[in-house]
């Protein structure tokens, strides 16, 4: 279980004061290297200690809706109600994604007007090419499951902010596997013209540069978490900060890796990794939820204020 991705769930009632309630995805891998998608739930508290809900040992197949049958149609699942999250298992569905479900990065969108919806992009595999594409829920029971359309839909990683930009919806890429992208789009679906917005800087990035899930808003600008893969394929986790208003624009960045794999991390089934697909901002402080050498996943979190003081201006 690995590469989680984090968000607030859809349901925030029955709760005591100052908790807040999460849905986290993650990679399943399974015989064969396949993978899925799963889900686990929790609390945080007032101070964001985290308490995981218990999760089942069971898997329950959803009943497919509606089946892709033309070009760009979504395909439509739906669970049963009484199924806890931790038993919702969406395993490959169509042909394109026959290999695995990979690196679901989740975002809470919120649209113009007001309503949330859960998006995430992924890396549909089967076996031999990717396809990019999206998942759509609000209410983790019944999903959509499109593919992404257009010229800048290429290469893994790409994410989508929370909220459209200057009148337009907006995703992170990387384009040519290396460096930072941003694209707009009037439809979430059809993504055309990609604008490279930041290079790899660092002895950690030497060999890639890809995001760690969605933007997150805060009043000095974007914060975006990254992943850098430098010497002997070591992961590692930084950030940028973003312009509110023109995200094309890099503000601020770490000179330094965030997250670095320790010795406690470093053994797994891909070894000398850390990574994540998406965490939160709560209570002044990042959560992030990150991957540990592939074969399980932890929780890291740090005071934002803390973080963005140790950016150096771009």
């Amino acid at each position: 279980l690995f590469n989680p991705s984090l968000v607030l769930h859809p349901e925030q009632n029955r709760l005591s004061g100052g908790e807040s309630r999460f849905v986290m995805s993650l990679r399943a891998v399974g015989e064969g290297h396949i993978s899925s998608l799963t889900f686990v739930s929790g609390k945080l508290n007032d101070v964001n200690e985290i308490e995981v809900d218990t999760i089942s040992s069971y898997a329950d197949n959803p009943r497919i809706v509606k089946f892709a049958g033309k070009l760009n149609e979504p395909v439509e699942i739906i669970f049963d109600s009484d199924s806890p999250i931790s038993q919702r298992i969406i395993f490959p569905i169509a042909d394109d994604e026959c290999n695995g479900i990979e690196d679901v990065r989740l975002v809470r969108f919120i649209s113009d007007d007001g309503s949330a919806t859960y998006y995430g992009t992924y890396t549909a595999y089967d076996g031999k090419a990717i396809t990019i594409k999206l998942i759509e829920t609000t209410d983790f029971l019944r999903f959509k499951l499109h593919k992404l359309n257009g010229k800048a839909v290429k290469n893994k990683g790409m994410v989508l902010f929370p909220r459209k930009v200057n009148g337009k919806y907006a995703m992170i890429s990387r384009q040519d596997g290396e460096n930072l992208y941003i694209i707009y789009s009037d439809d979430i679906l059809y993504w055309q013209d990609a604008e490279k917005i930041h290079v790899r800087h660092q002895p950690s990035e030497i060999v890639k540069l890809g995001n760690c899930g969605s933007p997150i808003e805060t009043d000095k600008g974007w914060l975006l978490i990254t992943h850098g893969v430098g010497a002997i394929r070591k992961y590692t986790i930084g950030a940028l900060l973003l312009d509110l208003k023109n995200p094309a624009k890099v503000i601020a960045r770490l000179d330094q890796p965030l997250l670095s794999p320790n010795e406690s991390e470093r053994e797994g089934y891909v070894p000398n990794v850390v990574y994540s697909c998406g965490g939160i901002i709560r209570n002044q402080e990042l959560i992030l939820p990150y991957a540990l050498s592939d074969y399980a996943s932890g929780i890291a979190t740090i005071k934002v204020e803390k973080l963005l003081e140790n950016m150096k201006e771009s």
